[in-house]
């Protein structure tokens, strides 16, 4: 049985204004020697590009964000072209990099600012915060790395590099962890230099103060590092106490028209894949031709089943079944409102699809190459 969680010290989360100021010193000298001056929205680094680029970070890591958000600016350069933009289109830009509400929020608040702030991205916290998607930490970075403001941060690297230097103790979700660690960010952050210390602490937690190896010799804080001076740094911080997921299970319906187009539904906008597309989902337990009638008109038979698969989201577990229908009348169908389309695969419209949905849509492509008649084009 693990230890129960050690409460949190408040008199162990302190730092002196010397220490502070020592602290600061040796991560801006790291920072000029080995830190990222790169990235894609550092070129130039406006605050559109630091907002977008914030958003995207957020619980995914930065060689996955750089493809994103190069096509996400290609798409949407500005905050008008973004506000503009259906959010269908914004969607499909976002399709496989996760946890979607960050692009609907992203899409409310482009026309916030819009309709608000006349196009322009706020400079100061409490205004930044007022809009959507935008939290305190993800106020600060906008303010100090696009601005030059003072603006302390606490993003998951952060918190990490902060919680073994000084051996906070517990989970960083819990309250009373996250305010010592929003302390120690307020004491350390200095005045001068605060966009370069900013992303200085985000390099640090991202290519040396890793969550599972950390690489403490390359470390510019390793001497006066508590965790590291215990013995065990990956012991901070705590891990979220665990407790099983519960595990759901649907059938993906994969039913064709008459010219091979497959149909799709859109999902509600909020909740699970919010507002992105799907295929018909079957609830387990029922007799899928039954469903298929019932709920979307067609009569149906079984033909095949793909791979099922998992798909994990941090509250359950996701089994789908994909399963191959065919109409018993085939028909080019007629849509009712605009919550389902017949998704051509050979000429694929610009939507929104969830990531599972995706690649089922790549399979189903795939297969359908396999079995066209040799000299004929798909």
């Amino acid at each position: 049985m693990a230890a129960a969680e050690k409460p949190a010290d408040s008199t162990t989360a302190s730092a002196t204004l010397e220490g502070a100021e020592d602290f600061s010193r040796r991560v801006l000298t790291w920072f000029d020697r080995d830190g990222r001056k790169d990235l894609p929205w550092q070129q130039p680094r406006d605050p559109y590009r630091v907002w977008v680029s914030e958003i995207m970070l957020q619980q995914t890591r930065v060689n996955t964000v750089i493809g994103y958000f190069r096509r996400f600016m290609e798409a949407f350069p500005d905050v008008a072209a973004l506000a503009a933009a259906e959010l269908d289109q914004v969607l499909h830009h976002w399709s496989g990099l996760g946890y979607y509400a960050r692009a609907r929020n992203l899409h409310r608040a482009a026309t916030a600012i819009m309709v608000r702030h006349q196009g322009v991205v706020p400079d100061d916290i409490e205004t930044l915060q007022a809009l959507p998607g935008i939290g305190r930490s993800t106020a600060g970075a906008i303010r100090s790395l696009a601005f030059g403001g003072y603006a302390p941060i606490l993003d998951g690297n952060v918190k990490r590099v902060l919680a073994r230097h000084f051996a906070v103790p517990g989970w960083p979700g819990r309250s009373g962890v996250q305010k010592q660690l929003w302390r120690l960010s307020e004491e350390l952050t200095p005045r001068r230099r605060t966009a370069d210390y900013n992303q200085a602490m985000m390099d640090l937690g991202a290519t040396r103060c890793l969550r599972g190896r950390p690489l403490c010799d390359a470390c510019p804080l390793n001497l006066s590092c508590r965790a590291l001076a215990e013995g065990d740094p990956a012991r901070y911080p705590a891990p979220k106490p665990k407790k099983p997921l519960p595990v759901r299970t649907t059938h993906m319906v994969i039913l064709s028209d008459s010219s091979g187009a497959v149909l799709l539904e859109q999902r509600p906008p909020s909740g699970v894949w919010g507002g992105l597309w799907s295929l018909p989902e079957s609830p387990s337990g029922q007799p899928l031709e039954r469903w298929c009638s019932d709920a979307l008109g067609y009569e149906v038979e079984e033909r095949a089943r793909l791979t099922p698969r998992r798909h994990s989201f941090s509250h359950f577990h996701l089994d789908i079944i994909p399963v191959v229908v065919r109409m018993k009348n085939p028909v080019k169908g007629l849509m009712d409102g605009g919550a389902r389309v017949w998704y051509n695969l050979s000429q694929p419209d610009d939507l929104g699809l969830a990531a599972p949905v995706s690649r089922i849509l790549s399979e189903i492509r795939q297969l359908d190459n396999e079995q066209q008649p040799e000299g004929e084009a798909p």
